[in-house]
């Protein structure tokens, strides 16, 4: 079975609390895009009995047993008799860039095999078992418009408020590491809730819908920061980097041309 495991961008997020469990809690929307990958997972009649893993594209130079897909696998197995599994990872969404690539990809593992091998598990039995791949990973199962509280975990589905709208995604080429970026960051007072702030209209949320994660990572990496000004100055509605970086977007009333300047840098454009 081949699937497209989709990417995602955030619309907000605050970091509102430390956890003694060493994570943090967060308020955030997240909101899939049409950026995926390839995901090719069938049953391996080899008589070694082993798992084949191969992968192309992006993060060729990863380590595969820390592969989340492959993970999820292992997590399955531990609660059920699966067959060794010929499986072909074609990564496309850049690692490091805050658009949930590594963890769409074990979501998708995660349904794939739930539904090639009639395991019955339902929606929220699945997010469960993502939950320890990733935070974000439960997101996926669904890959709804949510908002998430928690680590992530918690999801209510909102309205597809961007729907019809062009998407401009930039990838800065700058891989940053999600747990540095949480210990430079505190807490903050969030305000109006993100869910509620949504339904105003796209041009106002530069004023009101933040993300946390900007301040410091603009401070390390001005270049990033100019992406997201250039947008604005290039039309957008808004723009904002998404999760904890690198990856910044903007999102357009109109198909947009993308701006000279930015031009030597991986875009992906889109309707969402």
């Amino acid at each position: 079975m081949v699937i497209f495991p989709k990417a995602k961008i955030n619309l907000g997020l605050r970091i509102t609390a430390r956890r003694p469990d060493g994570f943090h809690d967060i308020e955030t929307i997240f909101y899939p895009v049409g950026l995926c990958d390839i995901l090719e997972m069938t049953v391996n009649d080899d008589k070694k009995g082993k798992d084949i893993f191969s992968l192309s594209g992006l993060g060729l130079d990863g380590d595969q047993d820390g592969n989340l897909v492959i993970k999820a696998v292992r997590k399955l197995r531990e609660a059920y008799d699966l067959p060794p599994l010929k499986i072909h990872l074609h990564k496309i969404i850049p690692p490091g860039t805050g658009l949930g690539g590594g963890s769409s990809d074990a979501a998708g593992a995660l349904r794939t095999m739930n539904r090639v091998f009639e395991l019955a598990l339902s929606a929220q039995e699945l997010k469960t078992i993502a939950l320890d791949l990733g935070s974000d990973c439960p997101f996926f199962i669904d890959c709804q418009p949510a908002f998430a509280t928690g680590r992530g975990e918690n999801l209510r589905q909102v309205d597809a408020v961007l729907e019809g709208l062009y998407i401009v995604l930039v990838n800065p080429g700058i891989p940053i590491s999600t747990r540095e970026a949480y210990l430079k960051c505190s807490p903050s007072k969030t305000g109006v809730n993100l869910s509620e702030l949504i339904h105003y209209p796209v041009a106002e949320w530069k004023s009101h819908i933040i993300n946390d994660f900007e301040k410091t990572v603009f401070e390390q990496y001005p270049q990033i920061g100019i992406i997201k000004r250039v947008l604005y100055n290039n039309g957008a509605l808004y723009s904002s980097m998404s999760g904890s970086g690198s990856a910044v977007y903007g999102i357009y009333a109109d198909k947009p041309e993308i701006p000279e300047i930015l031009r030597d840098y991986v875009i992906y454009k889109g309707i969402l």
